[in-house]
């Protein structure tokens, strides 16, 4: 079967679920994404995997997973998302002993990204899941996703951060991470990239 790779293009609030968020994958060549709806925690792991910068004071479950792997000299070649039964994605994540030795693990697709930011993981699918599943976004939705970047952040609260100068979003950012709320830390994030960008 024909295989292609994914990037991830960001992460947003569900449309469809209340209180869950949507993992938005993209062709690496090609115009469509794959939208996979996942839990808070899930969306939180993912974004700090991928903003580096972003250090927890204690080890996450999927930090945990990567530490145990390399202690015992475990790789990560590569995941796969295999196939979509009843709206629900499947995943394999395949792994190599020291030895050469191959092992094919079933995952979700939430944990599997989580762990592939980490460990610099590719994520495949198969051309048949992409076009069963794959969306085109329009110009409108693209804005609103942004490329590796997480929606988590309300009116209120928007407005509320215009009240802070930098040097106070930098330091509220630190007590976010130190005292593990990692939402919060990603919302203020956020905040701290737009005035940046202006």
């Amino acid at each position: 079967m024909s295989r292609v790779r994914l990037i991830i293009k960001g992460l947003s609030y569900s449309q469809t679920q209340t209180g869950s968020y949507a993992l938005v994958l993209g062709e690496e060549q090609g115009n469509r994404t794959l939208p996979i709806i996942i839990g808070v925690f899930e969306a939180q792991s993912i974004a700090i995997g991928l903003e580096k910068n972003i250090q927890p004071a204690r080890p996450l479950t999927h930090d945990l997973f990567i530490d145990f792997a390399r202690k015992f000299k475990i790789s990560f070649k590569e995941v796969i998302i295999h196939s979509l039964k009843e709206g629900v994605f499947h995943a394999s994540l395949v792994c190599q002993s020291e030895e050469g030795k191959e092992e094919v693990l079933d995952i979700r697709p939430s944990d599997a990204v989580a762990i592939a930011t980490r460990f610099d993981c590719p994520v495949y699918t198969y051309l048949s899941i992409l076009d069963k599943a794959g969306v085109v976004l329009d110009q409108d939705n693209s804005k609103e996703i942004g490329e590796s970047r997480v929606e988590i952040e309300s009116k209120t609260e928007s407005s509320e951060k215009l009240k802070f100068s930098l040097e106070d979003l930098f330091a509220e950012l630190d007590q976010a991470v130190e005292n593990e709320d990692y939402e919060k830390a990603a919302r203020i994030r956020d905040e701290i990239s737009k005035r940046g960008n202006k």
